[in-house]
C-alpha cells in the first residue's frame, strides 16, 4: 500500500509540474508569430550553373515525460521521462526557373498522440536520412510537376515538428501516410488550386496509389479544401511494414478543411473518414472504417509568443474479437483497437525571438475500448504526456 500511494504521489507532482510548465511558458517568455514556428528567411547563394539556392536547417530536442507508456521494453517509448532529437535538418533548394528541385537532410522524430514515442533512429530506419527529396518543373507560374520523395497531399498537420503549432502530431494525423515516392501535377487558377500525384502511398514500394487535394480561396482570410486518396489496383503483399505498410495502401481515405487566419487567430477544423475493404490476404476478414474530426486553433498573444491548441475524436470500427484486434491491422492504422474511440486535447504555448524557439506540449487522450485491449497495442486507455522542445532555426 505504501509504494501504491508513493507512485500514486509521483504521478500527481508530475503532473501538477507539467501543467504548471505549460501555463508559465508564456508569462516568463516576454514577447508571438501568426504561425508559432516561423522559418527565418533563407541564406542565398549562387551555386554555378545551378544558379541560386536557399539553405535554410533546423536543429531541436526534446524532453518528455508520460504515464502509461505504451513502447516495447527497451525503446524510447517505454520511458516514463525520456529526451531525442526532434529536428537535425538542413533543407537546400532552388525555387527559381523551370527546373527546380527541393532536398531536405537529417535526423527527425514523429511523436504522435496515442502511439509510443520513436526514436529518431527508428524514423530514419523507416524513411531514409533524405525523407523529402525532389525535382521540380515550372512550365509556368499555373502549372508544375514534381518527381522523387514528396510529402503527402493528406491531412491538415505537417510531418515534422517545426511544421505544427503543436510538438505531437494528433490522432487523424496517425492513419495519413506522410512520405510517398512518386510524381505529382499542380495547378492554379485565380482562388483555385490542385494537386494530384501517383504514388506509392504509405511507402510500399508499389506505385499504384493516386491522392489528390483541391483547395478554393474564398477570400485572403478563409479556404476550403478537399483531399482523397485510394489504391488504383492490388497492393503488393509483401510491402514493407512501413507506415502501415499493404493495409494503408488498400485503404481510401476523405477529408475535407476549414482555414480561417485573420489577425491574431488561426482556425483550422476538419473531419476525416477512412475505410478498409475486406481482404484476407492481408489478414483483414471484414471491412471497417474510422472516422474522426478535429479542431485546431492558433492565437497569437503578442509578437513573440503564442499559444495553440487541438481538440479531436476519432472512431475506429470492427467488433470485439474479430481479426482485426489479433491480428493488429485497426491499431496499425489508428494505434487504436477496433471497435473504440478516442477523444484527446493538446495545448501547446510558443515562444520564439528570431531563429530561436521553446515550446511545451500538454496533452491527455482518453479512449473507450474492448476489454484489455488499449493505445498503440496495450491495455492502458488514458495517457498524459507533457513535452519541453527547443532549439534554432536558421
Amino acid at each position: 500500500m505504501l509504494h501504491h500511494n508513493a507512485t500514486q504521489c509521483s504521478r500527481l507532482l508530475h503532473r501538477t509540474v507539467l501543467a504548471a510548465v505549460a501555463l508559465s511558458l508564456p508569462m516568463i517568455a516576454g514577447v508571438a508569430h501568426a504561425s508559432p514556428l516561423s522559418m527565418p528567411a533563407p541564406l542565398t547563394f549562387s551555386a554555378g550553373p545551378l544558379g541560386k539556392l536557399d539553405v535554410q536547417g533546423i536543429a531541436s530536442g526534446m524532453a518528455f515525460y508520460q504515464d502509461n507508456p505504451q513502447g516495447a521494453a527497451g525503446t524510447l517509448g517505454a520511458k516514463y521521462v525520456g529526451a531525442d532529437i526532434t529536428n537535425g535538418m538542413l533543407i537546400i533548394q532552388k525555387n527559381t526557373g523551370s527546373l527546380q528541385f527541393y532536398i531536405q537532410a537529417g535526423a527527425y522524430s514523429f511523436p504522435t498522440l496515442a502511439a509510443s514515442i520513436p526514436s529518431s533512429e527508428s524514423n530514419i530506419n523507416d524513411f531514409g536520412a533524405l525523407p523529402v527529396a525532389y525535382l521540380k518543373y515550372v512550365p509556368s507560374s499555373d502549372y508544375s510537376v514534381e518527381i522523387g520523395k514528396l510529402p503527402t497531399l493528406i491531412g491538415a498537420e505537417g510531418g515534422f515538428t517545426y511544421q505544427n503549432i503543436n510538438i505531437e502530431r494528433g490522432l487523424l494525423w496517425d492513419m495519413e501516410p506522410l512520405i510517398s515516392r512518386g510524381v505529382q501535377f499542380n495547378a492554379s487558377n485565380g482562388p483555385i488550386s490542385a494537386s494530384l500525384s501517383l504514388n506509392d502511398g504509405y511507402y510500399s514500394n508499389r506505385y499504384n496509389v493516386m491522392s489528390g487535394l483541391l483547395s478554393y480561396a474564398i477570400d485572403g482570410s478563409n479556404t476550403v479544401s478537399f483531399y482523397a486518396q485510394g489504391p488504383l489496383g492490388n497492393v503488393r503483399l509483401s510491402s514493407p511494414d512501413v507506415a502501415y505498410g499493404a493495409v494503408g495502401d488498400s485503404s481510401e481515405i476523405y477529408g475535407l478543411e476549414y482555414e480561417h487566419s485573420s489577425g491574431p487567430w488561426m482556425i483550422e477544423p476538419y473531419v476525416q473518414y477512412m475505410h478498409t475493404p475486406k481482404s484476407p490476404l492481408l489478414n483483414v476478414n471484414h471491412s471497417f472504417s474510422n472516422y474522426g474530426a478535429a479542431v485546431l486553433a492558433d492565437y497569437s498573444i503578442t509578437n513573440t509568443i503564442s499559444l495553440a491548441g487541438r481538440v479531436e475524436y476519432l472512431d475506429v470500427g470492427g467488433h470485439p474479437g474479430e481479426t482485426l484486434n489479433s491480428s493488429s491491422v485497426a491499431s496499425s492504422l489508428t494505434d487504436l483497437p477496433a471497435d473504440s474511440h478516442a477523444w484527446s486535447i493538446t495545448v501547446t504555448p510558443t515562444y520564439q525571438d528570431g531563429g530561436f524557439f521553446a515550446r511545451a506540449d500538454l496533452s491527455y487522450v482518453t479512449a473507450s475500448a474492448p476489454s484489455g485491449y488499449g493505445l498503440s497495442g496495450g491495455t492502458n486507455t488514458t495517457q498524459l504526456r507533457g513535452m519541453l522542445e527547443t532549439g534554432f532555426m536558421f
